[in-house]
């Protein structure tokens, strides 16, 4: 299977998202309305999303440096510049919202969820890979790399497509609320792709 590019969605919801930046402040209401809180949904979503896009750039790059396989390298390489785009913007926001980019509450508490379960072992929210994983997958070379990216990114997607959903039904600010179904939507494309790569690699999506 020829990898086929799906930043391309991405990018355009990028160029939305970055086109009414400044509205953002202002919640896409005009001038005079207050921003977020920093307890808020939006300033929650900003917070943790940043973090968990920063794990996958990490994962990508790690994974480019350990294959030679084309479409392997291309797929890292685009969710890694498509991710860490978006972690600008977000945390970009935090900064014009006034906000503190680290937050004394546990990820996710903008979910009503609480802390992950004593024992992840690193993974500070659903889908982020454990530090151990994350050293493994730096140990493995060739088609062992490929296969265990690939299970990793995919859990990865679909807790950021948790998150994203969440902000989606719980923010306020429309370009967020925006960027945050273009995420969902263009995460669940690479899912079904990488889906296709690992049967091709005699593998499945883990558990």
């Amino acid at each position: 299977m020829r990898y086929v590019s799906v930043a391309v969605a991405a990018a355009g919801v990028l160029l939305a998202a970055g086109a009414v930046t400044y509205s953002a402040v202002a919640g896409d209401d005009g001038p005079g309305v207050r921003p977020p809180s920093a307890d808020s949904a939006d300033a929650g979503f900003a917070r943790d999303m940043a973090v968990h896009h920063q794990q996958a750039v990490e994962m990508s790059y790690v994974v480019r440096d350990r294959t030679t396989d084309a479409d392997v390298r291309r797929l890292a390489y685009d969710i890694a510049q498509t991710q860490a785009n978006q972690r600008g913007m977000l945390l970009g926001w935090l900064d014009l919202w006034g906000l503190p980019k680290v937050s004394s509450k546990p990820p996710m508490t903008w979910m009503g969820m609480g802390r992950m379960p004593a024992g992840e072992d690193g993974a500070l929210m659903p889908g982020m890979a454990t530090d151990t994983e994350m050293r493994k997958l730096g140990s493995l070379n060739g088609r062992q790399a490929e296969v265990f990216y690939l299970q990793l990114m995919t859990a990865h997607h679909k807790g950021g497509i948790h998150m994203a959903e969440g902000c989606a039904a719980r923010c306020t600010v429309g370009a967020e609320k925006r960027l945050a179904q273009g995420m969902v939507d263009a995460q669940q494309s690479e899912i079904d792709l990488m889906a296709g790569m690992l049967k091709e690699r005699g593998a499945a999506p883990r558990p």
